[in-house]
């Protein structure tokens, strides 16, 4: 390995710069993914000897969960120093080694950019805590680095973030005598985006990361950037001239680099963090709203919220992606559901109140659906093959189990559950050292549910994932293609297709907890004959007349029209 490490340059090449279009995700932390030196953490020499089996897995670009100096309060995203590894993880000489190996394997990374707000240990607020001026009399250059207040009053139609924690976004600080903004946890303080100071110092660790040859960045809460009062301080103007501001860096310096955006709104402004083809922002952005509504349509056994989401998203420019997912390393979030229906989703999905959190629900996706096969194949058949880039959180490919009884998020976030031995193979260190402990419950626990008895079973999750992802990246439509809806004549049966480059792919879903039979619109495909794309099985031609088909309970198709 350290020979091809040798060998290989760092810095990925632009040839395809809108690869992020055709791409699977995976998202995983270092630190709870593979022990490379028995220390109970998971690090980046641990992280490169799983290189291979995300190659075979058949993911194309790694997203990595903050992996900077932190003191660890919110998982990472509580930064430190933006230009440097936490120790735990390793040296920037094994980050350079990891980047090597991977762009050796034709895989691509994009790392966490937290633009918002850093730890309130990072040297900067520390500095800025000695208030306006300096004793000698000269002004601090770095209180202006943040936002304070004598009152704590400004900003009142502000929301609260995290409900469950915090009471308000202003925290009193002794030393400044003064309050700060926050819109995450108070140890959380805001950057004052309106200091240009601020935003050179967001493009200096950027062009580090970038010179080191990472592809690109999932960029951290992005509404949130600037305040204005009078405002919801959410989504401004000014905020977006910061981020075409980092994009310009991008296309200018890093032609090829992709940029991510985190903005959880809905559709009409989320729109906004793409730009335009004029002034473009962010090459992808989450579909937040989605992703509940597939949920809600299982429990429902109603697809219409998919589909009325899905009509409800504004076009966006040509360069621009969806970024879809199931779950992530946060809570699966409400906040882009009614109040009727996050109720529903409460009832149906965290019986337990050790469930929520916040505006959300802290599980994993096997146990949401309780470890249903059928219904796990299906909400995985229906992301892989909707409008987007989808984006596969580390250990669902395997039915990983979660932990409620870690705080806050973190049940979520336990270590990847490699084999049965010792600490499920992600670590040889003794149990009580492990940064978290792994998963032990007689369904979701180790001994059960791991990478090495998934391998040898060609039944298993593992394998059908790996399967999915072949056929996915087998049909340029389903990355690229034009998305049309089919009338089914029953809500429950969800069917579209996908159209590219004369490639026509049919989607058939059907949400119910029993066959269904569906009456689906086709006549504008007229002498076309659907064939299986597993199997390969021909299913009777199109005609003009209704087309008439029975489908099981949870059950789907992918099918190309001949």
């Amino acid at each position: 390995m350290t020979q091809l490490a040798e060998q290989q340059p760092p810095v990925s090449t632009p040839q395809q710069p809108e690869w992020y279009k055709t791409a699977v995700f995976y998202e995983l932390s270092v630190r709870t993914f593979n022990d490379g030196n028995s220390d109970g953490k998971g690090d980046f020499p641990g992280l490169t000897a799983r290189l291979d089996y995300l190659k075979a897995l058949g993911v194309d670009c790694l997203w990595l969960l903050p992996f900077y100096p932190s003191p660890l309060r919110d998982d990472g995203y509580d930064v430190a120093d933006y230009t440097n590894i936490h120790p735990d993880l390793g040296t920037l000489e094994d980050f350079k080694v990891f980047l090597r190996e991977l762009h050796a394997r034709g895989l691509k990374v994009v790392s966490d950019l937290v633009t918002n707000h850093t730890s309130d240990q990072h040297p900067w607020f520390q500095a800025a805590r000695r208030g306006k001026t300096l004793p000698d009399g000269t002004p601090n250059p770095y209180y202006d680095y943040y936002v304070w207040s004598d009152t704590g009053t400004e900003y009142a139609g502000a929301r609260i973030i995290f409900t469950d924690t915090e009471t308000s976004n202003w925290t009193w600080d002794d030393s400044a005598q003064q309050y700060f903004w926050h819109r995450f946890f108070s140890h959380q303080p805001d950057l004052n985006f309106d200091n240009p100071a601020v935003t050179e110092e967001m493009l200096r660790a950027s062009r580090f990361w970038l010179d080191l040859g990472v592809d690109g960045f999932r960029v951290d809460a992005v509404p949130y950037l600037i305040e204005r009062e009078g405002t919801n301080c959410e989504n401004l103007p000014e905020t977006h001239d910061v981020l075409k501001r980092i994009r310009r860096l991008v296309d200018e310096e890093y032609p090829g680099r992709l940029l991510l955006a985190e903005a959880n709104q809905w559709p009409e402004d989320v729109v906004e963090y793409f730009g335009t083809e004029e002034h473009p922002e962010f090459h992808m952005c989450f579909n937040f709203p989605v992703m509940p509504r597939l949920y809600m349509s299982l429990k429902r056994e109603d697809a219409t919220s998919i589909r009325e989401i899905m009509e409800r998203l504004p076009a966006i420019p040509s360069f621009g992606q969806w970024a879809t997912f199931l779950r992530n390393h946060d809570e699966l979030t409400l906040e882009m559901v009614t109040d009727d229906e996050r109720a529903f989703m409460y009832a149906a999905y965290a019986p337990d109140p050790r469930m929520k959190i916040n505006v959300g629900i802290r599980r994993r996706l096997s146990p949401l659906l309780d470890n249903d096969r059928r219904r796990l194949e299906l909400l995985n058949a229906v992301l892989l093959s909707l409008p987007g880039s989808p984006i596969l959180y580390y250990g669902d490919e395997i039915g990983m189990g979660d932990d409620l009884g870690l705080a806050d998020r973190n049940g979520v976030r336990t270590p990847m559950q490699w084999d049965a031995g010792t600490n499920a193979g992600f670590s040889t260190a003794a149990p009580e050292t492990l940064f978290f402990p792994v998963i032990k419950d007689n369904v979701y626990g180790f001994s059960r549910t791991n990478v090495d008895s998934q391998e040898r079973d060609p039944g298993s999750m593992l394998h059908f994932t790996r399967r999915l992802l072949e056929l996915r990246r087998q049909f340029p439509a389903f990355a690229l293609g034009n998305l049309t809806f089919v009338n089914t004549g029953n809500p429950a049966v969800l069917a579209y297709t996908r159209e590219h480059e004369g490639s026509t792919l049919l989607v058939v879903a059907n949400f119910a907890s029993s066959a269904q039979a569906a009456r689906l619109e086709l006549g504008h495909l007229n002498h076309k004959t659907p064939v299986t794309l597993v199997g390969g099985s021909a299913f009777p031609p199109i005609t003009a007349e209704p087309y008439f088909l029975t489908i099981g309970q949870h059950d789907w198709y992918w099918l190309r029209l001949n």
